[in-house]
């Protein structure tokens, strides 16, 4: 909770499935924050001085709590606006026009240039921008494609095709292409773009979903002429769509060439790759630099981040539950108390199989020796599990 002069800070609303990575980044700008998700984490509640439940069925968000919450939100004094992150994409144009909720502080009406995948791709030809096939309707033989969904996020939007009988709005067919999963973090205003960094992206098979988020390593250093060219591609791609603040771009690298995937039109859970890596580069947290971007059109001062060394490389890791458990208060104890651990559950949470448990954290000198710490967390936190959460 928020106490004492901090108090009398600027209030800021932000919403996601989890809200707590925001949460935190928000806090260390030294804002008294108001959290919006489905999850309620301790460390979400630890640092915002109000948390509103927005869950629905499962690992959704329930859209009449939510407007209930930003209606109660937009009261509060001294409230600067909402920032949204990962689960609130389809949403995103009605919340930047809603009455009588905070003001939409990212990409509202804009997202829809790259959200929508026959605008998006369609961008990419013109400016001759490398990406896998798509097409817009069932392939004769679909060995090889997949099927995704472009109000999705995480992953749980991708499908084999040959696993999907019938397709929703909004979904396209990619060809599986091959190359090492990556992201780059960067920040926009005025059409122009500054580069945070680079980051490999890790993901997991969950049954029918083959490609499901499951955490991040970097900064990665890349070579010059590479980084170069992916600046360029992000540098015509924001100029074509004015976005703004805090996005980013995955793609797939093979070799020295690139092939774009999606936009992600919101702050990414990668920003806390950064935040580690270069803490003095970011005192207000990369939160700040998001609202200096959306509200003044000032870029971060720092984007040679992008290619700089770090003083320490940083690697995170969703753990996923084996099977379902109720997490005990040993549990949730221990888990609050290490800090390798973040998203920890509140005392009596059910966490069924197959859902999130928590994510771990680690940093080292190398970026070699990512892998192996969090191989080492997961396994420490899985027999945690075993021993803490059961009868």
């Amino acid at each position: 909770m928020i106490s004492g002069d901090a108090s009398r800070a600027p209030r800021i609303a932000v919403a996601g499935l989890s809200a707590r990575l925001l949460a935190q980044s928000a806090a260390r700008a030294g804002l008294n924050v108001v959290a919006l998700d489905i999850f309620g984490d301790r460390d979400t509640r630890e640092h915002a001085g109000m948390w509103f439940d927005i869950g629905g069925k499962g690992l959704s968000i329930d859209r009449a709590r939510l407007y209930d919450a930003l209606e109660h939100a937009a009261r509060l004094p001294r409230m600067l606006g909402l920032i949204v992150t990962s689960g609130l994409e389809p949403l995103a144009g009605e919340l930047s026009r809603a009455p009588r909720v905070p003001r939409f502080i990212g990409n509202g009406a804009q997202a829809a240039a790259v959200r929508d995948p026959h605008r998006f791709f369609a961008l990419l030809d013109e400016a001759h921008i490398a990406h896998p096939d798509v097409r817009y309707t069932p392939p004769a033989d679909r060995a090889g494609w997949l099927v995704k969904r472009s109000d999705g996020c995480g992953g749980t939007h991708i499908e084999w095709a040959g696993d999907v009988e019938r397709t929703t709005d909004g979904a396209y067919f990619q060809r599986l292409a091959k190359g090492r999963s990556m992201s780059a973090l960067f920040v926009a205003a005025h059409r122009e773009a500054a580069v945070i960094g680079f980051a490999e992206q890790l993901t997991i098979a969950a049954g029918r979903l083959p490609f499901v988020h499951a955490g991040s390593l970097g900064p990665v250093r890349l070579p010059a002429h590479v980084a170069a060219r992916i600046v360029e591609a992000i540098d015509r791609i924001v100029w074509q769509t004015d976005l703004a603040g805090l996005n980013s771009i995955d793609f797939l690298l093979d070799g020295d060439d690139f092939s774009v995937l999606e936009i992600n039109t919101r702050p990414s859970s990668t920003m806390a790759l950064y935040e580690a890596a270069w803490p003095d580069a970011w005192p207000r947290g990369l939160i700040g630099a998001h609202l200096d971007a959306c509200l003044h059109g000032d870029l971060p001062h720092a984007p040679e981040t992008a290619t700089g060394t770090p003083p320490l490389y940083a690697g995170q890791r969703v753990v996923f539950a084996h099977e379902s458990f109720i997490a005990s208060h040993a549990f949730s104890d221990a888990c609050f108390d290490d800090p390798a651990c973040h998203d920890v559950p509140l005392v009596g949470a059910r966490i069924e199989a197959g859902q999130p448990v928590c994510t771990m954290t680690v940093s080292a000198p190398a970026f070699a020796d990512l892998r192996d710490a969090l191989d080492r967390e997961h396994a420490r936190l899985l027999q945690r599990i075993d021993t803490l959460s059961r009868p």
